[in-house]
């Protein structure tokens, strides 16, 4: 059988631009996860361990650091790729993995990039606005309201990662 990259073999991966960009947004996908994994596991619970100046003091720090070229290119370059692989299903829709693209493309677009805007930012950004008498007193809900969207993100960034290393194989099973 042909395909547009030439004669396509059962069970081997096509390697063209749509595969390596495909194999990108699911690394990244698994990247981003592993982040937020961190985060949920172990690095929120050490900061709401601390006393609440501290670990205000900390997570304003790593809010800052948060924002560097290599998370930013790695967060930002997910979705952008994601988008287009999106876009791109929906013009293969004929075609195996098409599918599970999309699915995993919308994950990562919903799940890990729009709650991160939407929710995880929003309060990073009243935490460095706050003055410190108030962080402090609201800190408790802080860690707990970002801590349930970052498990979201979390969940949905392990599900784009899976679904795109699907869409690279055809599906399931194939």
């Amino acid at each position: 059988m042909e395909g547009p990259a030439g004669p396509r073999h059962p069970g081997r991966m096509r390697v063209d631009l749509l595969s390596m960009l495909t194999l990108a947004a699911a690394l990244g996908s698994g990247l981003v996860a592993g982040v937020f994994f961190a985060f949920s596991s172990f690095v929120m619970n050490g900061l709401a361990g601390l006393p609440p100046a501290h670990g205000v003091a900390a997570m304003r720090s790593i809010n800052v650091a948060a924002i560097s070229r290599w998370f930013l290119s790695l967060f930002l370059g997910t979705a952008v790729a994601c988008a287009w692989l999106a876009v791109s299903s929906l013009s293969r829709w004929h075609e195996p993995g098409a599918i599970y693209g999309l699915l995993g493309s919308v994950a990562y677009l919903v799940g890990a990039f729009v709650v991160t805007i939407a929710f995880n930012v929003p309060r990073n950004e009243a935490l460095a606005r706050q003055d410190a008498s108030e962080a402090v007193q609201r800190w408790r809900r802080y860690v707990a309201e970002w801590t349930a969207w970052n498990h979201v993100r979390t969940l949905a960034a392990v599900v784009a990662a899976a679904l795109l290393v699907l869409a690279l194989f055809g599906g399931p099973c194939r």
